[in-house]
């Protein structure tokens, strides 16, 4: 043994987009964790929630919809998940609660990371019901660090090149993946 820790596995992600406009800056923000998760040579699929024309969840006839199947075996099937989500009157917008109730059964012990985008600072702590029910009601494994996007780091509505963005968003990923191998087997 050489001493130095091996690279980490290639992991299956899944990045849930979950915005319901195309161009929104939290789309924006999911093809860039696409492309960093893809950079480090992971399994990366990103799903836009807009594109499913899922059903809302009446807690009966809305689980036999065909999409909510597929969706939760995807979500079943990753080892780690990072939402894209925009913050609207200070928490994450209603489509990201829909998801996760028509597809609960697929969440259990997922490691799971948040990417925001919001107007502005005084909100950043939006995402912690949704964490605290991701954690309490499936024992997901919540990573410890996010990156909360305002409106400043857009430049006419097209992220800007900032290096400290990117440098986030790339610890996300990096981390959603980390944590994931270390927990395998140990979730579930």
């Amino acid at each position: 043994m050489t001493g130095k820790k091996n690279q980490f596995l290639l992991m299956r992600l899944l990045i849930l987009s979950c915005s319901l406009n195309p161009a929104s800056r939290s789309a924006q923000l999911a093809q860039l964790a696409l492309t960093d998760g893809l950079a480090a040579g992971h399994d990366v699929e990103l799903i836009t929630v807009a594109s499913l024309n899922l059903p809302l969840c009446d807690g009966n006839a809305a689980y036999n919809h065909p999409m909510v199947g597929e969706l939760t075996a995807k979500i079943r099937e990753a080892d780690g998940i990072i939402f894209t989500l925009p913050i609207y009157n200070y928490h994450v917008n209603a489509a990201a609660k829909n998801l996760l109730e028509l597809t609960g059964d697929g969440w259990t012990g997922k490691v799971v990371g948040f990417i925001c985008a919001a107007g502005g600072q005084g909100s950043y702590m939006s995402v912690m019901p949704f964490a605290n029910s991701l954690m309490l009601d499936f024992r997901c494994v919540i990573i410890p660090r996010f990156v909360y996007a305002t409106e400043s780091e857009f430049a006419d509505e097209q992220l800007s090149e900032d290096g400290e963005l990117r440098r986030r968003l790339r610890g996300v990923t990096k981390d959603v993946a980390a944590f994931a191998e270390a927990l395998q087997g140990l979730t579930g």
